[in-house]
């Protein structure tokens, strides 16, 4: 049977990826530059970009507890 630090880490890891999956698609979907008549418009969503951002930061520090939480179990 698995102990409950494995299953901790291995919760951790996806909730990271899964939290870097909606951070990435965030800060693209908040990215937009237009060529309009050779010249580019851009139409950034700065407030959409740094929550992307933040979620990405998140993403990392789950990752990165998870991954320690498996090796220590180990």
């Amino acid at each position: 049977m698995m102990n409950t630090a494995k299953i901790v880490g291995i919760v951790l890891i996806v909730i990271g990826v899964a939290a870097g999956y909606v951070g990435l698609n965030r800060v693209a979907d908040s990215t937009k530059e237009i060529n309009f008549l050779g010249l580019k418009i851009d139409a950034s969503n700065e407030s959409g970009q740094m929550q992307g951002f933040l979620y990405i930061g998140a993403a990392a520090a789950l990752l990165a507890g998870g991954l320690y939480t498996l090796k220590k179990s180990n």
